[in-house]
């Protein structure tokens, strides 16, 4: 059976995927510093003010330049995307199919020059930036399955028992119109094209934003979809900060829906302010989590410890739903935290491109000193078991690099069990049974992913019974990390997700739609005698 790549398999790949994505990264260190413009229209956008990207291995390594977007640019792509609705709507569903399944084959037969510009820009190790990349074309690949599969989901209903007519009736889903999608920094391969593939195959056009930090990855899939041949103003690319360029974006009357993954509080921004418009649109958002493994006195402790430790440090931290909390049943406290000590304690920390490194530096210099200011707290209010410095000996110097953290003794009162960092951060506790681990886990305004590790009934109750979207059990791989479309289908509840629908599911792509019912009479002619 042929390697398939996905966030379950990436820790045995064949040397080839290594040999391969080291000549795309020696290839794109050779042509560092380039200035990638904005893509209206099908045209190159340059801004007067621009923002040169550093990476946060190096901060001295300059990748790239792109353009501070205006609130002017906003406008116009929007204004693009209006124009080019009307044919890409009228485009025949299939066609529509064809070209995003060319899309994915470019983003394919370019991954790892792409994975090297991922690991670069955000400090991922390589397998994650391959798995980032494989993913969107996969997300892209299952969008254009799940309309052909539901054939262009225009769906006959039952016909009106009518006498002397023919009353025919169906349901058909069609596009909005124009689609904002605003990407955070941390996957900007697959949550851009997860949220991008959709809409388009759905017949909706796109703006795409993406992160200040994490522009590169956007600009090299752009050049992706004209490649493809996506006709132009189908997908318009514009870059610059969320403060004026974002906010331009979501306040355009001509956006009929947006998509957003990033902050409660910028997401909460997002909907509220689209429910002031004269009638409702969708707003599609994901929006973090605060996620909690359970480790039952019945598990598996080496699986636990593996699949905590990989989820909770895995890009350093700075995952939605990397395990933030972990709830241990008393009988197996002291073993399983001293398990996931150690484990923590044999993590190879450095450049992350590099092979033997899995864990890399956090993404900005931001995150480097909120790393800080939550050691400080946590320390004051429990206890470091390991970690809890930044490492500034040698290279790490030149980067932004903190030691992945365990912590225990916590009071549960502390706000810290309750507000997602985003960093290399795990907080411990006990507890007295599994009841109250669920009291606990559930608890929070987040219900995004969870974990849990234990016997097969207990496993069924944690099912039952965990707030969450997307939820797992015994899994060495992540306890909470590691979704992947078709197999996993990832979204949350609550505070962590808008829609209830879970991308790369069967149940996303027509969220990208409305639904229209069409009835068609025809009444039989009477005869009359002369």
């Amino acid at each position: 059976m042929a390697f398939k790549l996905t966030y379950g398999t990436m820790s045995d790949p064949p040397q080839e995927m290594h040999d391969n994505f080291d000549l795309a990264l020696e290839n794109v260190k050779q042509n560092l510093g380039e200035e990638y413009p904005m893509i209206i229209n099908g045209e190159k956008r340059f801004a007067k003010e621009k923002h040169q990207s550093f990476s946060p291995i190096n901060t001295n390594m300059h990748l790239a330049t792109f353009q501070k977007g205006t609130a002017k640019d906003a406008d116009d792509a929007i204004a693009a995307a209006k124009a080019a609705f009307p044919n890409w709507k009228a485009m025949n569903w299939e066609e529509r199919v064809y070209l995003m399944r060319k899309f994915a084959d470019r983003i394919s037969a370019r991954i790892y020059e792409i994975s090297a510009a991922v690991s670069l820009e955000v400090g991922k190790n390589r397998m994650e930036a391959l798995g980032d990349v494989a993913e969107t074309e996969d997300l892209i690949r299952w969008a254009a399955d799940m309309m052909e599969q539901n054939n262009g989901f225009c769906k006959p209903l039952g016909s009106d028992p009518l006498q002397g007519m023919n009353s025919t009736n169906e349901s058909v889903l069609k596009p909005y119109g124009v689609w904002v999608v605003i990407v955070p920094f941390n996957f900007p391969a697959s949550l851009a094209g997860g949220p991008v593939g959709n809409a388009l195959v759905a017949g909706n056009t796109v703006v795409l934003k993406p992160a200040t930090d994490s522009s590169w990855t956007a600009s090299l899939l752009m050049e992706c979809a004209q490649e493809a041949g996506i006709p132009d103003g189908v997908l318009n690319l514009v870059t610059g900060p969320g403060s004026t360029l974002g906010n331009a974006l979501t306040a355009n009357e001509d956006v009929a829906g947006v998509t957003f993954t990033g902050s409660l509080d910028v997401g909460m921004g997002i909907y509220r302010e689209f429910a002031n418009r004269k009638y409702p649109h969708p707003v599609i958002l994901e929006m973090g989590g605060k996620n909690p493994t359970i480790v039952s006195k019945n598990a598996d402790l080496d699986l636990a410890a593996e699949g905590v430790m990989r989820s909770a440090f895995g890009l350093q931290g700075q995952k939605c739903s990397a395990t933030s909390r972990v709830l241990v049943e008393k009988p197996v406290y002291d073993a399983f935290v001293s398990k996931l000590v150690a484990n923590t304690n044999a993590i190879k920390i450095g450049d992350p491109t590099q092979r033997e490194n899995w864990f890399g530096p956090v993404i900005s210099r931001k995150a480097y000193n909120d790393y800080a200011g939550y050691v400080a707290e946590l320390a004051a209010a429990g206890t470091i078991l390991t970690g809890g410095k930044q490492l500034t000996e040698g290279d790490f110097a030149k980067g932004y690099y903190c030691a992945p953290t365990v912590v225990v003794n916590i009071p549960l009162e502390h706000r810290l069990w309750q507000e997602e960092m985003f960093l290399p951060i795990v907080m411990v506790t006990p507890v007295d049974d599994l009841e109250q681990a669920m009291e606990l886990a559930n608890d929070v305004d987040y219900g995004l992913t969870a974990g849990f590790v234990g016997d097969p009934d207990e496993t069924e109750w944690f099912f039952d019974n965990i707030e969450a979207g997307t939820v797992y059990s015994n899994r060495p791989q992540g306890t909470t990390t590691g979704a992947w479309p078709g197999f996993q289908s990832f979204g949350g509840w609550k505070g962590s997700g808008s829609t209830g629908k879970n991308g790369g599911g069967y149940y996303y792509l027509p969220l990208y739609m409305h639904e229209q019912s069409r009835t068609r009479v025809i009444r039989a002619l009477s005869r009359h005698p002369l």
